[in-house]
């Protein structure tokens, strides 16, 4: 998987403004980010009467919309993918994912905090919490950021997310959920595929394969 940070905090603590500064910052460092937002409350990007909303409607459990510059999908789903899901299928080429919300996930995180809206963290104590962004004084151990240093905390993703990430060169999925594979079976699994695709025609400089299996 690419590295991935959370950005947390409570609704209306200013999340999106400081992501979306963060977010210009490391495009200014040349860093390419994939971004997924998490919504609890279900939401809708199929406009009515658009030919897309026209093929749901119908009964297509899946629409795929492809042009020259993007490509979009809407799918329904029979529960919630996890994010290293959608990650690993949709965000993959990225040099960093950033969450919005998924607190109560395993992904590292930076809590906002703003005192207008709430004093109180909703991530203090977890592990993953590595930093916070606020405009209030706290006590804790963990880096403090003004909740308007935005170069400052990307600096701090850079450091600290992207270049301590350990690149794996094999990754798994099964059943939706990322397996975390031992060293033997990584080279294993990697040496025994990269040896019998390398003899096909037209894969002999693979230099990334997508496998995947199906029982029947």
């Amino acid at each position: 998987m690419v590295p991935v940070i959370s950005i947390v905090g409570k609704s209306g603590s200013g999340k999106t403004t400081l992501l979306e500064k963060v977010i210009k910052e490391l495009v200014k460092k040349g860093y390419s980010v994939g971004i997924l937002k998490h919504d609890a409350h279900g939401f809708e990007i199929d406009h009515e009467g658009k030919d897309s909303w026209r093929h749901k409607k119908a009964g297509a459990m899946t629409v795929a919309l492809s042009s020259p510059e993007k490509f979009a999908v809407i799918k329904d789903v029979k529960k919630e993918w996890v994010p290293e899901r959608i990650i690993y299928s949709y965000l993959s080429d990225a040099d960093v994912v950033i969450t919005e919300g998924f607190k109560t996930y395993w992904f590292p995180k930076i809590e906002v905090l703003r005192k207008a809206h709430s004093t109180k963290p909703v991530c203090a104590g977890h592990k993953e919490l590595l930093a916070y962004a606020t405009d209030v004084k706290i006590k804790t151990k963990l880096p403090l950021f003004d909740i308007n240093d935005y170069k400052g905390i990307a600096r701090f993703i850079e450091k600290e997310i992207i270049k301590k990430h350990d690149k794996k060169e094999i990754s798994l999925m099964v059943n939706g959920k990322p397996i975390v594979l031992k060293p033997f079976i990584e080279n294993f699994i990697k040496d025994s595929v990269l040896g019998m695709i390398g003899s096909l025609k037209d894969c002999s400089d693979a230099n990334e394969i997508e496998l995947r299996i199906r029982k029947k």
